[in-house]
């Protein structure tokens, strides 16, 4: 993954990520007990049925925590000043998952830039799991 360093001139349509992973049920389950998060959803398939879903489910918080992992890694320097999402469908271990994202407007002002991005979390077949939106602030150059 390309990693932006303070030299780097960033446009409108510079890419961010993408991040390739699959998330395990048990680092769903660690992240859930540590996140204070104890539905059964959050804990296995066994639990997460009896709750009547088909599978263990991947907290939105999580989802967000992987928005904001490719963020960090993008731009090691930036300070994320906003993250919003829309959770269009819910995400279960064990499945592919491509998280990206674009620059959609840069603001170039005397204390740095700041980034307006766009970014997705899909399924490894393209399907749109997580929808959203972040602002970034990076340092002034020099």
């Amino acid at each position: 993954m390309a990693q932006a360093s303070g030299a780097d001139v960033i446009d409108v349509g510079y890419e961010i990520g993408p991040l390739a992973l699959t998330l395990s049920g048990a680092e769903v389950k660690r992240y859930a007990l540590a996140a204070r998060m104890f539905g059964g959803r959050f804990m296995g398939d066994e639990e997460a049925r009896r709750e009547g879903f088909s599978a263990q489910v991947v907290p939105g918080n999580m989802s967000l925590s992987l928005l904001s992992r490719l963020i960090g890694r993008t731009f090691p320097n930036g300070v994320l000043q906003r993250l919003s999402a829309t959770f269009r469908a819910l995400i279960h271990p064990g499945h592919a998952l491509v998280v990206r994202g674009v620059v959609t407007e840069v603001h170039r002002t005397d204390h740095g830039d700041v980034l307006e991005c766009d970014l997705v979390i899909e399924s490894g077949d393209g399907e749109r799991l997580v929808t959203g939106t972040a602002s970034v602030q990076l340092p002034p150059a020099g």
